[in-house]
């Protein structure tokens, strides 16, 4: 059974392409394409489960053509939209990091430190639902932090731990 410490969210389905199957993606993170993964993972009813990729195209920046193994139908397609997409973080790690830019909900599950205030605690949840991105991270008191790569000095994604220089007052 696949955890959800396990995968990170990468982007959406969004409706079929055609009548064959095919849907289009709406990705937030293209790490799909940059390592070798056979398959990408939904969550159906609370339950995460991979589809093995038969193919992509790319029709556009943040968007790109799908076609899942046993999905070749427009009614099977079709009940896919909506659908979240996650990858597999045992694919990620590890593999050209250098080379691939992470997506805010990748830290999801990292412990987070501040170069003055410590250990803050682990990041919980990714809220995106406001002009700025936000971590926010439980911890002996919880508090929430802009997500934003001014702030972060150093990532270990192996051992999924997040270093921050937060400026001071924000804590």
């Amino acid at each position: 059974m696949i955890k959800e410490n396990e995968i990170f969210k990468i982007g959406k389905l969004i409706k079929p392409h055609g009548i064959k199957g095919e849907i289009s993606f709406a990705f937030e993170n293209d790490v799909f394409d940059k390592v070798d993964c056979p398959y990408l993972i939904c969550r159906i009813d609370g339950i995460f489960v991979p589809f093995f990729v038969e193919e992509y195209r790319f029709k556009g920046k943040d968007t790109a053509l799908l076609t899942f193994e046993d999905v070749d139908s427009d009614e099977k397609a079709q009940r896919m939209s909506g659908l979240e997409v996650y990858f597999p973080r045992k694919y990620y790690e590890g593999n050209h990091e250098e080379d691939i830019e992470y997506s805010w909900n990748f830290f999801i599950g990292f412990k987070v430190f501040d170069e003055n205030a410590g250990e803050l605690g682990i990041i919980e949840e990714v809220d995106e639902k406001t002009i700025n991105t936000l971590f926010l991270i439980k911890g002996e008191e919880d508090i929430i932090v802009p997500a934003t790569e001014d702030f972060i000095t150093k990532i270990d994604a192996k051992k999924k731990l997040l270093y921050l220089n937060l400026p001071e007052g924000l804590i």
